[in-house]
């Protein structure tokens, strides 16, 4: 499943244990010797699409609501590259074959595809659907069909499809509900308890400064919707804030979100300024609350 090749192999006469031992093989040196293939695109790229940053937000919003709700014993990282390649697709059937008709050839297989260099044109299909995921859609999946263990998924930014196999690697359950809310002082409510998604306008030079108050003037230039994980929140001389996670440029941080700015209009697609419901910075509260 993860992109090193490695030619160690434990074979096993039980096909789903020989895929879960080379998923793990290959995810324990991953993050030292990443594909070529994937460490071209990911030095093409000045950061993560709308569908991996959405989706690095919500597998954090998971494992920590997963310890709240005392599912696991310690937090326990789940793949966002999982939802990557499966979320927000529409109408698709399976394409797993039956677990009776894999075979350890298979597996084989697979390995000698992704340890085989790829011309640069072939290595990411056009996704359109991995434009404009976003957290809502993310959770509703990994509610719905489960996800996979950080440690049994390919990484993040992995440019191979998933391989044949994939039904035959364990997903752990996500049963539980998601909880919305329409104003800063609901979703501090809902805080008390656990880390908060939400998205975030953001806005340049201005979101470098530190504290976040939004466009400051003429010059500010609007990026978009971000997807983030309110952590927590506090008061500065600026005026009370929400602590935000998010990942941009291709970084985690954190920052300090102004709770007092209001934002009257916003930029449309031609670049002009447009009237709109006054909001704030951050918008579209939501969470995963999990049950036994």
């Amino acid at each position: 499943m993860h992109c090193n090749f490695v030619a160690v192999i434990t074979f096993s006469l039980n096909p789903a244990a020989c895929c879960l031992s080379l998923s793990r093989l290959r995810s324990k040196k991953m993050s030292q010797h990443c594909h070529a293939d994937c460490q071209r695109a990911m030095d093409a790229q000045e950061e993560h699409d709308a569908a991996e940053r959405a989706d690095m937000i919500a597998v954090c919003l998971i494992s920590s609501a997963r310890m709240v709700a005392n599912l696991d014993r310690e937090y326990t990282s789940y793949s966002a590259q999982f939802l990557v390649d499966n979320a927000g697709r529409k109408n698709e059937p399976a394409q797993d074959p039956p677990p009776s008709t894999f075979t350890i050839q298979d597996c084989l297989q697979y390995l000698v595809e992704i340890a085989t260099p790829k011309p640069e044109s072939k290595q990411r299909e056009v996704d359109e659907r991995r434009s404009t995921l976003i957290l809502k859609e993310c959770l509703e999946y990994a509610l719905k069909e489960g996800l996979p263990k950080l440690e049994d998924w390919t990484h993040v930014g992995c440019v191979h499809k998933p391989p044949p196999f994939v039904s035959l690697i364990p997903r752990v359950p996500m049963k539980g509900e998601l909880i919305e809310a329409k104003t800063s002082e609901e979703a501090s409510k809902l805080l008390r308890k656990q880390p908060v998604g939400a998205r975030l306008h953001v806005f340049n030079p201005e979101f470098e400064l530190g504290f976040y108050e939004g466009p400051s003037g003429p010059e500010s230039r609007y990026v978009g919707l971000r997807d983030v994980m309110i952590t927590g929140s506090g008061t500065m001389k600026g005026g009370p804030f929400l602590e935000v996670k998010i990942v941009y440029k291709k970084k985690v941080t954190f920052l300090k979100v102004s709770c007092t700015r209001v934002l009257t209009s916003l930029p449309n697609d031609s670049g002009e300024e447009c009237e709109v419901e006054p909001m704030g910075l951050l918008v579209d509260f939501i969470i995963p609350r999990f049950s036994k």
